[in-house]
């Protein structure tokens, strides 16, 4: 559900705060632990670290990202893969598959570099 309009978007003033010293170009991270912040204007062009419960995951803010929330960007849940045999079988074949193209490619750059 969103905010009222009337009280408008809410913005983290210790976030705000800490892009007041940054120029738009500095790589350096913003730590927050602040979730609810909503991605405003001012921000686009810098780095967040936004905390997820356990870590900070860096966030680079776009102009596509203003209006939404820091949250949305950090991931609380880490998704690991469904199990099972069936997913197994997959898993073992396709990395079959990637270590015989990589033999293939080998093989075939080893044959053009005797050619020349």
């Amino acid at each position: 559900m969103s905010r009222s309009l009337k009280k408008g978007p809410y913005v983290d003033p210790r976030v705000l705060k800490k892009l007041e010293g940054k120029k738009l170009g500095d790589r350096s991270v913003i730590k927050t632990w602040s979730r609810a912040c909503t991605i405003s204007p001012e921000m686009v062009g810098f780095t967040f670290g936004v905390h997820n419960g356990k870590n900070f995951i860096s966030v680079f803010v776009t102009e596509e990202m203003v209006g939404h929330k820091l949250g949305e960007f950090s991931p609380t849940r880490k998704f690991n893969r469904h199990g099972g045999k069936i997913q197994k079988e997959l898993e073992t074949a396709a990395k079959q598959r990637e270590l015989d193209s990589a033999k293939a490619a080998k093989s075939a750059a080893e044959t053009s570099a005797k050619k020349k």
